[in-house]
């Protein structure tokens, strides 16, 4: 990828060492490989503007986000728009959080969210960064781009874009389908864009 790609694709400068260098340590080395990379991307971090979860949430989000856990108003009132109260109940028990504020301390952060104590502490032995002392270390952008090749590669994602299956990459990411249209629209847009 060159800079005028880059800046066709509306993503800052700063980000051009970051994505290059991650691209040849994944093997993100073809054309779909890249656009869909690049894609999900944008898509999970705001087009690299966002690089941690956003958990301020009204009483009516978090029942429509998370149903179960937070099943009728006054349960969601207790914890709406605390994004710290948000993150340790919904994530408590899950994804290795043991701790009482883990949930907050391994909310998501990087371009393709790492969220949770397992993810930090397999990213901060596979990488040699800190980041479960430091999780704040995914915030910089050499980190963040980095935690998103690792998620990248550990879920096998360059074999589904070699087919261009952007519904199982974003399942892989998202768990669902969210976002779509707007993942396949960066993607292709990205494609084109590459190819000049």
């Amino acid at each position: 990828m060159n800079e005028q790609q880059l800046q066709a694709l509306g993503i800052d400068g700063k980000w051009f060492e970051p994505l290059n260098n991650v691209f040849a340590k994944y093997q993100i080395n073809t054309l779909k490989r890249q656009a869909c990379f690049i894609g999900q991307c944008q898509h999970e971090s705001n087009n690299f503007k966002t690089l941690e979860e956003n958990l301020n949430y009204s009483a009516k989000a978090l029942m429509r986000t998370w149903p179960s856990r937070f099943p009728e108003d006054t349960i969601a009132n207790q914890f709406a728009n605390n994004p710290q109260k948000i993150a340790n109940k919904v994530y408590a028990g899950k994804m290795g959080n043991s701790q009482e504020d883990d949930g907050w301390t391994y909310r998501g952060r990087g371009v393709i969210q790492l969220t949770g104590h397992d993810n930090y502490a397999a990213f901060a032995k596979a990488s040699g960064l800190d980041c479960v002392r430091n999780p704040n270390l995914l915030l910089e952008p050499n980190n963040a781009m980095l935690s998103a090749g690792w998620y990248w590669n550990k879920h096998g994602l360059n074999a589904l874009a070699d087919t261009y299956d952007i519904k199982n990459i974003t399942k892989r990411i998202n768990g669902g389908l969210n976002g779509i249209d707007d993942r396949m629209e960066r993607s292709d847009r990205a494609l084109l864009i590459l190819k000049e």
